[in-house]
C-alpha cells in the first residue's frame, strides 16, 4: 500500500538546515508531489521504488534525502571509492544529476566527481584518487574503472539506480548486474523508472530489500497532461518541407527535434541552418566537447533548435522548451512519453507535435496503445504547398546532384568502360579462341603420355598441350559446323559462325 505523505513545504520535511538554504536560494519552497512522498521514506532509511514520469523532480527527490544523511553523519570517503553511487543511462542526465547534488550540497562541502566514456581516463582517475561522497557514472565507463581497479564499491551507503527501463533500452541491464556484485549487500537502495515493464519489475525486485517504499506520482507511461499533442500525417520526403513551415511561427521559439538516427540529426539541423533557423545537433557521434557546446547554445538561447536522438530524450533539462517536434516517430512506444516530456517541464505548459509517415502508422498505434490516448491528428499529404517547397529547398537539389555523382562513380557507365588490352568477347569464347583443333600441332611437337588434348567437351585425347599463345582477333572466325553430306558425297556449304549459335 503506498504511503501518502500531505506536505507543503520543504520546511516540513525535517532537511539540514544548510539543504534549506541552498532551495531558498533557487528559489524552491513547494515539493513536487513525487518529493514530497519520496523524501521521508529515504530519510527513514527504507529502500524506495519510484515510478514517476520525467520532469516530475526526481533528481531532488532522491539528492535531498542522500545529502540529508551525508550531512548527519560527516567522515570521509574510502580512496578510489564513494559513499553514494548514483548510475545513469547517458552522459548529459549524469552531468545534470552531479549539477544538482552540487547545487543543493553547496552549503555543505560534499565532494561531486562524474565518471562517463567519450572522454579521457586520467581526469576521472585523479578526481577519484582520495575518494568522493557522491560518484554519479554511466554503466559502461564505470565497469571500465573497475577492470582497471582505479575506482572501488566496497564502502558504497547508498546506490541509486535512474531511469531504469532507460538503461534497459539502452542494454546496460547485464553491465548494471555486474557492478552490483562489486556492492556491499548492507546499503540502501533506491531504484527510478519512469515505466515498469517486465524484466525492470524482475531487476527491482532483485536490488531491492523487502517491503521497500513504493511511489507512484502517475499512472505508468502516460504522457505529461499538460502537454497539447498532435500528429501531422506527411510524407517522408516532405518532412523537412514541413518542420521549415513550423519554424516560420513566431511562438516556436526553443524547440527539440528527434530523429531516430545520427545521420537523420545532421541532415534535419543543416536544413534549418539552410532555411535560417539557428540550430545544433546532438547524438552519438558528436565528441563530449562538441554535445556540451551545443547544449550550452541551446540552454544560452543562441540556437532555436536543437536536433537530437533519443540518446538524449532523457538528459537534457532546459527550462522553457516550447515545443517537441518528433520528426521520426520512435521504435520504443515509451520513448515518445520521454521525448515529450522535455517540454511543460517546472510546471509550465508545452507542446509536441510528431510527424508521421505511411510506414510509422504501426508505430503511432503502439505509442497510442501504451498511453491510453487517441492523439489528435491532421492530414498534409499531397499537399502542393509542401511540394513546392520541397523542390525548391537547395539542400535537396544537392543531395539530388550528390547521389548522381556517387551513382556515375559507382559505375553508373558501366558497359560503356572496360579494362585495358581487354578482349570484348565473352570469356568463354575467348578460351574457345585460344584453343587449337583437334588436330593441330604446337611448335613444339606432343608430349606422350602426359595428358593429351582436350575434347570441346572436355576430355582428353591424342597427345597435344592446348597452346597459350593468343591468335590475332582480325584473323579469328570461329568454328565451323560440318553438316551432314549432300547426295554425290559433297559436303554442303559451311555457315559462317556467329555469336547467337
Amino acid at each position: 500500500m503506498k504511503d501518502t505523505y500531505v506536505l507543503t513545504k520543504f520546511t516540513d520535511l525535517g532537511l539540514d538546515k544548510s539543504l534549506l538554504k541552498a532551495l531558498a536560494d533557487e528559489g524552491y519552497t513547494t515539493p513536487t508531489p513525487i518529493q514530497a512522498q519520496a523524501i521521508p521514506g529515504v530519510l527513514s532509511g527504507r529502500d524506495l521504488l519510484g515510478i514517476a514520469q520525467t520532469g516530475t523532480g526526481k533528481t531532488a527527490a532522491f539528492a535531498l534525502p542522500i545529502l540529508h544523511r551525508l550531512a548527519a553523519d560527516r567522515k570521509p570517503a574510502p580512496r578510489r571509492g564513494c559513499r553514494v553511487l548514483v548510475l545513469s543511462p547517458t552522459r548529459e542526465l549524469a552531468t545534470q544529476i552531479a549539477e544538482s547534488f552540487k547545487t543543493y550540497g553547496k552549503h555543505m562541502g560534499v565532494s561531486v566527481a562524474v565518471v562517463f566514456g567519450g572522454v579521457k581516463y586520467g581526469g576521472q582517475m585523479r578526481a577519484m584518487a582520495s575518494g568522493v561522497d557522491v560518484l554519479v557514472a554511466t554503466p559502461g565507463r564505470l565497469i571500465d574503472h573497475l577492470g582497471e581497479k582505479s575506482i572501488t564499491l566496497g564502502g558504497v551507503e547508498m546506490f541509486v539506480l535512474d531511469e531504469a527501463d532507460q538503461m534497459l533500452d539502452m542494454g546496460f541491464i547485464l553491465p548494471i548486474r555486474r557492478i552490483v556484485k562489486y556492492l556491499p549487500k548492507d546499503r540502501q537502495n533506491l531504484f527510478f523508472s519512469a515505466t515498469m515493464p517486465t524484466e525492470i519489475g524482475k531487476l527491482a525486485s532483485e536490488l531491492l530489500n523487502p517491503n521497500p517504499h513504493k511511489v507512484a506520482v502517475a499512472p505508468e507511461s502516460t504522457t505529461v497532461e499538460r502537454v497539447t499533442q498532435k500528429v501531422i500525417f506527411v510524407e517522408t520526403a516532405r518532412k523537412r518541407a514541413l518542420l521549415c513551415e513550423l519554424f516560420a511561427e513566431k511562438n516556436f521559439k526553443r524547440v527539440i527535434v528527434f530523429t531516430r538516427t545520427k545521420r537523420g540529426a545532421d541532415r534535419v539541423a543543416k536544413s534549418l541552418e539552410a532555411a535560417g533557423v539557428e540550430a545544433a545537433a546532438i547524438h552519438g557521434d558528436k565528441s563530449q566537447g562538441q554535445r556540451e557546446r551545443s547544449l550550452a547554445s541551446f540552454k544560452a538561447g543562441e540556437v532555436r533548435a536543437l536536433v537530437a536522438t533519443d540518446i538524449a530524450a532523457r538528459g537534457i533539462d532546459v527550462d522553457a522548451v516550447t515545443h517537441v517536434v518528433q520528426y521520426e516517430l520512435p521504435n520504443v512506444p515509451e520513448s515518445y512519453v520521454h521525448r515529450i516530456g522535455r517540454t511543460a517541464r517546472a510546471g509550465a505548459g508545452g507542446s509536441a507535435v510528431a510527424f508521421c509517415a505511411d510506414d510509422e502508422r504501426n508505430l503511432l498505434r503502439d505509442i497510442q496503445k501504451v498511453t491510453r490516448q487517441t492523439i489528435p491528428s491532421f492530414d498534409r499529404r499531397n499537399d502542393k504547398g509542401l511540394h513546392v517547397m520541397t523542390q525548391a529547398m537547395p539542400e535537396i537539389a544537392m543531395e539530388r546532384a550528390e547521389a548522381g555523382r556517387n551513382n556515375n562513380e559507382r559505375g553508373g557507365d558501366r558497359g560503356q568502360r572496360k579494362p585495358q588490352n581487354r578482349s570484348d568477347l565473352p570469356g568463354g569464347l575467348r578460351q574457345q579462341r585460344n584453343r587449337p583443333s583437334a588436330g593441330a600441332k604446337t611448335g613444339g611437337g606432343q608430349r606422350q603420355g602426359q595428358g593429351g588434348d582436350r575434347h570441346p567437351h572436355g576430355a582428353r585425347t591424342g597427345g597435344e598441350r592446348a597452346s597459350t599463345t593468343p591468335i590475332a582477333q582480325s584473323q579469328f572466325k570461329g568454328p565451323q559446323r560440318e553438316k551432314a553430306q549432300a547426295q554425290g558425297g559433297q559436303s554442303a556449304p559451311a555457315k559462317r559462325w556467329t555469336p547467337l549459335d
